[in-house]
């Protein structure tokens, strides 16, 4: 596996979301683990069936979110990214929302991942649970302290659901410090799920660093072309699933439609 091709060097990169129902430790869990798994591993055959590049298993179901996960989380999202690694060919990356870098890089290495999201990685923001900080530095020596410096590290910037502690800060500047301290690609988003990424935030990171620039939310079929004409990939998930409604499970329908907007003419 060329790992170019995760974030969009080589191509346009279409990262197609698993989002997992509420896991052990989490407020929503009710007790079927079984569903869980068996909904985890549909959608990803799905994404990878209807055509997307790579995919993500991201806890989602677990809100409210704390900064890290309890031990009943990672033991359970470890299971089902083992799980679904076994059942597609595409390349994985793992998000332990909602920022928990340690989780989610021993879950990579653990399991053989290719690459993990870091929502707050350079980047001072308040959420509904608190403050979080930054993790950039630490994200880098813990990477190294697993000889895992194969596995990607997609950063996103000034990310959702967030508010930045200092607002003064640009996107340039966040978009420059990603990079400086070792992001392999940046992703940019919208307010909010299934909100579309502003093109003009994309076109300013794009001229402030060199490595791939990622749309983070609100892709549809309508947007993808004129988004992807700029940035190197996006992560889809809300709009894959049937009135957008992120517990409902992956429909390869909406998925080929969002993929062929992508791909028709090329």
């Amino acid at each position: 596996m060329n790992q170019n091709n995760v974030i969009g060097l080589n191509k346009k990169t279409v990262i197609g979301m698993v989002h997992c129902l509420p896991l052990p430790g989490s407020a929503g869990f009710q007790n079927n683990m079984n569903e869980i798994r068996v909904q985890a591993i549909e959608d990803a055959i799905t994404l990878e069936k209807a055509g997307c590049d790579a995919l993500i298993v991201e806890n989602m179901g677990d809100g409210p979110f704390s900064v890290f996960l309890n031990t009943e989380q990672i033991a359970a999202l470890s299971s089902i990214a083992t799980l679904v690694k076994e059942k597609v060919s595409i390349p994985i990356g793992i998000d332990a929302a909602f920022s928990d870098y340690k989780a989610s890089l021993a879950i990579a290495k653990a399991i053989e991942a290719d690459f993990v999201r870091i929502p707050v990685f350079v980047d001072t923001v308040m959420f509904y649970g608190g403050t979080i900080e930054p993790c950039a530095r630490e994200t880098l020596l813990y990477r190294k302290q697993l000889n895992a410096d194969n596995i990607l590290i997609l950063a996103d910037i000034q990310v959702k659901h967030t508010y930045m502690i200092n607002p003064s800060i640009s996107i340039e500047d966040s978009a420059h410090m990603a990079e400086k301290c070792g992001a392999d690609a940046i992703i940019v988003t919208g307010a909010s799920i299934g909100a579309e990424t502003p093109f003009d935030i994309i076109e300013r990171v794009k001229k402030v660093v060199s490595i791939p620039v990622i749309a983070g939310s609100g892709i549809k079929p309508s947007n993808i072309k004129k988004q992807l004409s700029l940035a190197d990939g996006c992560v889809v998930g809300s709009s894959l699933k049937e009135n957008g409604i992120i517990s409902n499970p992956v429909s390869y329908d909406l998925t080929k439609k969002v993929i062929d907007a992508l791909r028709k003419g090329e």
